[in-house]
């Protein structure tokens, strides 16, 4: 498997500076924030698989256009997974008529553009010799973090989530992980608003992987822009065994 960072960032405001949104080989998204924009036409109608780890809008800004800008052309279906929650929130609050057409029954419910798949916590889907499992997270809406195995080794991407037992559990149980991609949204002195956010701080960062019992990796996502430099600075000055490194845009894991 290839995945390469369309965007990471906790927010918008310069070049680099595109929310979370990765691409596997060719035809799979994990979340659809405006990363996705800078595909070319060629690239986005490969694309038939979104895999979404909660309802926030950094995370599923580029659905609504993917399907509307592909869906005609294509004339396949685009499926979303995500724990019921989550597809909830998105028919209700986005695929309404009202924020965007609903693609699930367009052109007929007989064959849709778009198509919004269940996931419950801990079931694994598979395409081919991929696999993804949705993992449990602590945020302010239900969602999931996703571990994508390829048969040889294994990525988790967090999406967004607080200190968490239940995923560093989760994580524990990948003997094969080689990659972690986890956010950290605020810098420490803004640990009560990370706290009520339910993001991470570094030190929250560091009490988490110091409970890991595998060691992958470890690649920070979700700085905050204008606080992205403080918050690594803080990150690095800890003496943690696992030593994090900053998710670039155009970064590339083959696994």
């Amino acid at each position: 498997m290839k995945l390469r960072v369309l965007g990471c960032s906790g927010g918008i405001g310069g070049e680099d500076s595109r929310t979370s949104s990765f691409l596997v080989d060719d035809d799979v998204l994990i979340d659809c924030g405006t990363g996705v924009g800078d595909l070319s036409f060629d690239e986005l109608r490969r694309i038939s698989h979104v895999f979404v780890s909660h309802s926030h809008l950094d995370h599923i800004a580029a659905i609504p256009l993917l399907v509307d800008s592909i869906g005609e052309i294509c004339q396949h279906t685009v499926t979303i997974y995500a724990p019921p929650e989550t597809l909830h929130i998105l028919r209700a609050h986005v695929f309404n008529w009202l924020v965007w057409p609903d693609f699930t029954a367009i052109p007929d419910r007989r064959f849709s553009y778009l198509r919004l798949q269940p996931v419950q916590i801990g079931e694994t889907l598979r395409l081919g010799k991929r696999a993804f499992t949705a993992l449990p997270v602590l945020h302010t809406v239900p969602g999931a973090a996703w571990l994508l195995d390829s048969g040889k080794a294994q990525l988790i991407y967090s999406g967004d989530t607080t200190y968490s037992p239940e995923l560093i559990a989760a994580i524990n149980a990948c003997q094969s992980l080689r990659y972690l991609i986890v956010e950290t949204a605020f810098p420490e002195e803004m640990r009560a608003m990370a706290i009520a956010a339910r993001h991470l701080c570094p030190g929250m960062l560091e009490t988490m992987l110091s409970e890991l019992t595998v060691s992958p990796e470890v690649y920070v996502s979700h700085l905050k822009p204008g606080m992205s430099d403080r918050i690594m600075e803080q990150i690095d000055a800890l003496n943690m065994r696992l030593r994090p490194i900053r998710l670039m845009r155009k970064q590339v894991f083959d696994f």
